[in-house]
């Protein structure tokens, strides 16, 4: 996965930030759909590796539930000690796990050093607001 990861890179398109982000993920029957993060001058347009992936495998017609595991990859430079080290999900793409994946699902980060951290989505969203957060909902 790593090296699918790290040439997925090279299409991450970051002039603003030069922060590029790679995603892979990985279908209960075995599929995978890719995705890199896009920046935009107006910053809320920007769309993350993980949100494109997945929105990769919805529009595929994969649904909520069928999803197996996410892999991160970026290519971040830490200014403190200017070693590589694996990034952190967002807090929009951890709402969109809580979405569309099973608490267990696991949720890899990774360097193109190789190190990586593993986290369940339960592990990242220890709290999620979901459906049952609404007290109401609107039929359409």
């Amino acid at each position: 996965m790593k090296e699918k990861l790290e040439k997925l890179l090279d299409n991450a398109y970051a002039p603003y930030s030069n922060y590029h982000v790679s995603s892979i993920v990985v279908m209960k029957d075995g599929s995978e759909f890719s995705g890199v993060n896009y920046e935009n001058a107006s910053f809320g347009s920007t769309i993350c590796a993980e949100r494109n992936a997945i929105g990769t495998a919805i529009t595929s017609g994969y649904t909520k539930g069928e999803f197996k595991e996410i892999y991160v990859m970026t290519d971040n430079i830490n200014a403190d000690d200017s070693k590589e080290r694996p990034g952190a999900c967002c807090f929009a793409c951890r709402q969109v796990f809580v979405e569309f994946c099973d608490k267990n699902v696991l949720v890899v980060c990774m360097n193109k050093l190789g190190e990586e951290k593993r986290y369940t989505v339960e592990e990242l969203c220890p709290y999620p607001f979901d459906e049952s957060d609404l007290k109401w909902k609107v039929d359409l």
